[in-house]
């Protein structure tokens, strides 16, 4: 007989009382800052449940904050705390509108939330976390790098009166420095790794067999991927022979390092080699080819013709040398004719058996009219199915309708090549549909492996395997939850498919190794303890100063996302977000700050916005900044020289001063530092240009003159200087035109021709409408 948890807030008879949840809740509420490691179906929130009722009765008129990185998964939160707890609960994500979710942090004692939407609110002062009690990062191997865990956690130590972290994941993964990442990040001071094999998890655990399903490349594939490999092979050597690689025995990950140095060399010369615009075109189109290889070994032969098809629409060398190439092109050819005679990757038939098979066995029939009939007395099976690309996944839908079983395709919202993803809407209804039975089988790409509620399902059929560890453990999650689960991965002999089973294998096997390893259980327990109280400390003997105390920096709403005005919030500064007309940053009447990633700078150069944003900046501000955050600008496809003289442009043309910086924390540094030496001395409140000046007499009269064939703000600006008025240069002759600089014969002709042209504009519509 079924035992209950009973808690004053635990609704009755709502969670069944299991020993190891009540131990893991209890080692939360007495170690400290914990990350529970574990199978989905064991439970983690169930015991952030446990940990949330105890922090709520005994912390009174205290929050919990659960974080999910996706919206689904933060409304499936907010479902389960609304099942199993007596307190209200709501959940905040970037669908909700503001107003709305300021009066639900303010009304709930439970909030499920995605991270960057609470970071966001926070930056803008709608509410704080000074009352929560306890924060959940579910998914926690995320809170690396600059992910919003990060910087949540950060200010949750700073601000809560009474911390307590709870992380959960099935994998924070096999790198040792990863784990530690993830650890130093969330304040973990103390992992706990709970299995399957665990005595007092056994009695509730659906064991989940592993089945290797192994298959032989056709003699189809074979020839194919044979022209594959002498294209590539040709090319390794020629890299080789550049002395860009070692030796021809690479991998993508050695072409991509490669990569990397070609285009630092670039960007360290002044006058870089054609050489080396020539190995980056042939680097390039080796992606494209070990790429290829993968798809013909793992995927088949529709899947490497719809890549053939987008590499054709690509523009660059890389691509159109590829499709020339007489060796690439002889697997094209072999490839179409494979599809139009119907040969495919024996994964195909083989997926097609076992899900043919597995429906067999509980009693379905095929009728005439394709459907199938379940036998009442029997439990229907359901079917998942993993694999990496839209395409197989298209392939293997059609090929599963032929047989009459009905599937259903689930991947992103991400539209891409015209087809458009799926809205949230239509995956909820999708996932409802394969619940309660209109499909047999749910084939999904990696958007299922984590944050979407889908039921459990008795076989998961991995396509191919992954070398990640973690996606691993979340695929074969999805089975095992209610019964008995049952994994199969279809693996290619002698090919990529072997390495990436085995290494998934071996990162986890480290992973275990690496989480019970003592010495490092202690060490992490010091570190944030330490930190912790360093945190406190800090509070403690530096308050922070009242805000009208603290230097004030205004920022543009569209730089909401950045990673800046988190660092500014945690610099003493008091950040105002609002909308502004001009640049991202202001920090007086006289200074306002564009700040350009290196990539946006380069970006900016090709589609032209670069001047145009100079022009305005200059126009608006006395004194403009650009700040140019990065040290990779000179590793893209675009000639440095043609980025140093755009640089050279805004200073000396528009009088903008740039100033260097090495990332996002760099940049906030340097805008404090400028917020600093602006608001010295008396302060006076900053006028914030929500909306650009009256256009004056000379930018109408430089609109005038841009707007003839050929002339830029540059030749513009000339033309009115040498000129003086727009008058005479609309009288001058093509001679008088050739003396400005920049104005050549052909311009000068082009200005002449519209001067002097008849105006036709109802002639020519009467024409066309005569024509049609």
């Amino acid at each position: 007989m079924a035992h209950y948890i009973d808690h004053p807030l635990i609704k009755s008879n709502a969670i069944e009382a299991r020993l190891y949840q009540q131990v893991l809740a209890a080692d939360v509420l007495k170690k400290g800052n914990t990350m529970i490691v574990a199978p989905t179906a064991l439970g983690k929130t169930i015991v952030a449940t446990l940990v949330a009722a105890d922090r709520l009765e005994k912390v009174k008129n205290s929050k919990i904050l659960v974080l999910a990185p996706s919206k689904p998964l933060a409304i499936q939160h907010e479902s389960t705390f609304k099942e199993f707890l007596t307190v209200p609960c709501s959940s905040i994500t970037g669908a909700v509108k503001t107003d709305e979710r300021v009066k639900r942090w303010e009304e709930s004692q439970i909030i499920c939330a995605t991270p960057q939407t609470v970071e966001s609110d926070l930056l803008k002062g709608r509410y704080s976390l000074k009352d929560v009690s306890l924060v959940v990062f579910d998914e926690c191997h995320h809170g690396v790098g600059s992910y919003s865990y990060v910087y949540l956690a950060s200010r949750y130590v700073k601000e809560s009166k009474f911390n307590l972290i709870l992380g959960l994941t099935a994998s924070p993964g096999s790198d040792k420095e990863k784990i530690k990442e993830v650890c130093d990040n969330l304040y973990i001071q103390s992992i706990v790794v709970k299995t399957e094999e665990d005595n007092d998890v056994r009695p509730y655990f659906n064991p989940v067999a592993i089945d290797w399903v192994r298959v032989k490349m056709s003699s189809e594939l074979e020839k194919i991927k044979t022209h594959v490999d002498k294209a590539l092979k040709i090319r390794l050597k020629g890299l080789k022979n550049m002395g860009v690689i070692r030796t021809v025995s690479v991998n993508k990950l050695d072409i991509l390092k490669a990569r990397g140095r070609v285009q630092s060399a670039i960007a360290r010369s002044v006058n870089p080699k054609k050489e080396c615009f020539q190995a980056i075109s042939i680097l390039s189109a080796v992606i494209n080819i070990q790429h290829s290889q993968e798809l013909i070994e793992t995927q088949g032969v529709v899947t490497f013709n719809k890549y053939v098809a987008r590499l054709r629409k690509k523009k660059t060398k890389a691509a159109k040398s590829l499709i020339q190439d007489p060796n690439f092109g002889k697997a094209i050819y072999l490839a179409r004719e494979a599809e139009k005679h119907g040969l495919e990757h024996p994964k195909l038939k083989k997926v097609t058996d076992i899900i043919k098979k597995e429906l067999g066995q509980n009693g379905q029939t095929k009728l005439q009219s394709d459907r199938y009939v379940k036998d009442a007395d029997q439990k229907s099976s359901k079917i998942m199915v993993f694999t990496q690309y839209r395409d197989s996944l298209e392939m293997i839908h059609q090929k599963l309708e032929k047989e009459g079983i009905k599937s259903a395709k689930f991947f992103g919202q991400a539209s891409r090549d015209g087809e458009k993803g799926l809205t949230q809407k239509e995956q909820k209804e999708i996932i409802k549909a394969f619940k309660i039975g209109e499909y047999d089988v749910l084939l999904s790409t990696s958007v299922a492996e984590e944050g979407i509620d889908i039921p459990a399902v008795d076989l998961v059929i991995l396509y191919e395997p992954v070398p990640s560890e973690v996606r691993m453990i979340q695929r074969r999650g999805r089975t095992g939850r209610k019964r008995s689960g049952r994994v199969k991965v279809l693996i290619t002999n002698g090919t990529r498919d072997e390495g990436y089973y085995w290494a998934s294998v071996n990162k986890e096997r480290r992973m275990k190794h690496q989480l019970i390893d003592p010495d490092v259980l202690e060490e992490l327990n010091s570190n944030a303890i330490e930190r912790m109280e360093n945190e406190k400390r800090v509070k403690v003997l530096d308050p922070t100063p009242k805000k009208e105390e603290l230097p004030v920096v205004f920022a543009d709403t569209r730089e909401g996302n950045s990673k800046v005005i988190r660092h500014l919030s945690e610099m003493e500064i008091d950040v105002k977000v609002q909308a502004m007309a001009v640049g991202d940053y202001q920090v007086s009447d006289e200074v306002v700050i564009e700040r350009k990633t290196a990539k946006d700078f380069v970006d900016s150069i090709v589609d032209k916005r670069l001047f145009k944003q100079a022009r305005s900046l200059m126009e608006e501000f006395k004194r403009p900044l650009i700040i140019l955050e990065g040290d990779d600008l000179y590793n893209g496809m675009i000639n440095p020289n043609a980025i140093r003289g755009s640089i050279a442009s805004i200073a000396l043309d528009f009088g903008i001063s740039i100033i260097p910086t090495r990332n996002a924390q760099d940049t906030a540094a340097m805008i404090k530092r400028i917020a600093i030496r602006e608001q010295s001395g008396e302060k006076t409140p900053i006028q914030i240009r929500t909306d650009k000046k009256p256009v004056n007499l000379w930018e109408q009269q430089l609109f005038i003159i841009e707007s003839l064939p050929n002339i830029g703000p540059v030749n513009a600006k000339n033309l009115l200087e040498h000129f003086g008025t727009v008058a005479n240069i609309i009288n001058a002759s093509e001679s008088q035109l050739q003396e400005v600089e920049g104005i050549g014969k052909k311009t000068a002709a082009n200005i002449r021709k519209v001067v002097d042209s008849k105006y036709l504009y109802f002639q020519n519509e009467i024409k066309e409408k005569k024509l049609l």
